[in-house]
């Protein structure tokens, strides 16, 4: 919901300033400069630094998508940073994803013989008799 209503202001913003500038006052070029600056500047302050924000302290929405391959275990906030945790069952490995602000920055942790509770493992190979 706190999301929606970021768009429907910043979107107002947009039409006030198209509204205001070009039909009241008649100057469109303006307008439009003015225009296109707030829905720029708007689009990067949510997705560089509010998005993260409105989904844990406001209750938003954001979609993740888990690679192909790996099976997720779970998710923790550390900060304003998501962390996601999944298991690589060809590898044996647990890996830990940092979803930040914008995918600026990216941390990854690595854990080598991981052997989670619950994860289902490839079962082993057995040489096939002649």
């Amino acid at each position: 919901m706190v999301t929606y209503l970021y768009w429907f202001i910043v979107l107002a913003l947009v039409c006030g300033a198209l509204f205001g500038i070009g039909v009241r006052l008649g100057k469109w070029q303006p307008a439009v400069i003015l225009a296109v600056v707030i829905a720029v500047v708007g689009s990067a302050a949510y997705y560089f630094w509010l998005q993260q924000i409105f989904v844990k302290r406001y209750g938003g929405v954001m979609s993740i998508t888990i690679p192909q391959g790996l099976q997720h275990i779970g998710a923790t906030w550390k900060g304003d940073n998501l962390w996601i945790e999944d298991y690589n069952p060809k590898t044996n490995e647990c890996i830990f994803r940092e979803y930040s602000r914008g995918d600026l920055l990216q941390g990854r942790v690595v854990l080598k013989n991981c052997h989670p509770l619950g994860a289902s493992r490839p079962a082993p190979s057995t040489p096939v008799a002649e």
